[in-house]
């Protein structure tokens, strides 16, 4: 017969050889809501929690000054969050993000999609969005971002995003500029104002600044824009749930999606597990099911269908006529392109 002692020491060793692991097979993961947090949890989240047990607890809002107030103070929340290549550069310059370099295998990835401190997820692109009641089928529609900046030509009210990346751009395009000159344009003073100042021309007509991609969309669909820029992935999932709302695929910025890990991250294992899972072609075939965003991958290309492939940004020719973000230009410059865009914003 087994000691009473030993059986104790064995219940016990079993429950805490169960429950240790289980404590552990979690994390918390924070993105921007909507359609796009809903084709993560489709494509990514749900397949992960399947294939390795470990459960994804979400949230929404993953603002730079929260995680910097997380990570000031010691109370870090989340493991994984997910923003463009201009917040990732301005956590990194703040220390808010763990270094991947030898933890998460981007091999896969296009080479100018890598980072050290971000797994690219996908590629999307801002361009403008407009109501395709406000600017019927066989009458003038918007084309490029100088026809965004018309009003006359292209009444209404507009919808511009309350954070300065892609639009300095959008409005020097608009003003102009040719795309391979756009980074060397805003390097100047004369150029940054020339940027600011196209914004500020247009700011009696922004209905909205949004901080929210669902935001445009919403606006669109109700009339209280006729135009806004925002990201093509949000304008198709309200295409697809049959608002009036086309997009002009004649000038976009492309951009890359990144999942970073916070510092200090609760469970920096299961986050290192989680960001290898989605870089995988298999996995990165599966976004663009569920949300009009490329693949970061050209492997994962062959297995996505044709009709879906033609709702992406990364088609060629979409490509070979976008201008891509140099988020080495905002890790430089934006503090200051911040601060400019919000005192516009203001008034002042």
């Amino acid at each position: 017969m087994i000691p009473r002692f030993l059986m104790l020491t064995a219940a016990l060793a079993a429950v805490i050889g169960v429950r240790a692991p289980l404590s552990a097979q979690e994390l918390d993961f924070a993105s921007w809501g909507g359609a796009y947090q809903d084709a993560i949890r489709k494509a990514w989240i749900e397949p992960f929690t399947k294939e390795t047990g470990i459960k994804v607890n979400e949230d929404t809002g993953p603002e730079t000054a929260k995680i910097k107030a997380m990570v000031d103070t010691g109370t870090v929340s989340w493991d994984v969050v997910t923003g463009g290549g201009a917040g990732l550069m301005l956590g990194v310059q703040q220390g808010l993000f763990e270094k991947l370099s030898g933890l998460v295998d981007e091999s896969h990835a296009f080479p100018s999609a890598r980072n050290d401190y971000g797994a690219p997820s996908e590629i999307f692109s801002t361009l403008i969005g407009f109501s395709t009641k406000a600017f019927p089928p066989g009458g003038p529609q918007p084309r490029s971002f100088a026809d965004f900046w018309d009003v006359k030509r292209f009444p209404g009210k507009r919808a511009l995003p309350n954070s300065p990346d892609t639009v300095l751009e959008a409005a020097l395009l608009a003003d102009g500029v040719p795309a391979n000159q756009v980074y060397t344009t805003l390097s100047t003073p004369a150029g940054f104002k020339r940027a600011i100042e196209k914004v500020r021309a247009l700011r009696s007509d922004v209905a909205i600044w949004w901080s929210n991609g669902a935001q445009p969309v919403q606006a669109l669909g109700s009339g209280d824009v006729a135009m806004a820029l925002g990201w093509n992935g949000r304008f198709q999932a309200g295409i697809d749930q049959g608002l009036p709302i086309a997009m002009a695929w004649s000038q976009t910025v492309a951009q890359v999606g990144y999942f970073m890990i916070v510092k200090g991250a609760p469970h920096h294992d299961a986050a290192v597990k989680f960001l290898n899972f989605i870089e995988t072609p298999q996995a990165q075939s599966r976004f663009s099911q569920y949300v009009a965003y490329g693949p970061v991958t050209p492997e994962a290309m062959p297995l996505i269908d044709a009709t879906r492939t033609a709702r992406l940004p990364t088609t060629p020719e979409r490509i070979k006529a976008a201008l891509f973000e140099d988020i080495a230009w905002w890790a430089t410059h934006g503090q200051a392109a911040n601060e400019a865009y919000t005192a516009m914003m203001q008034g002042e």
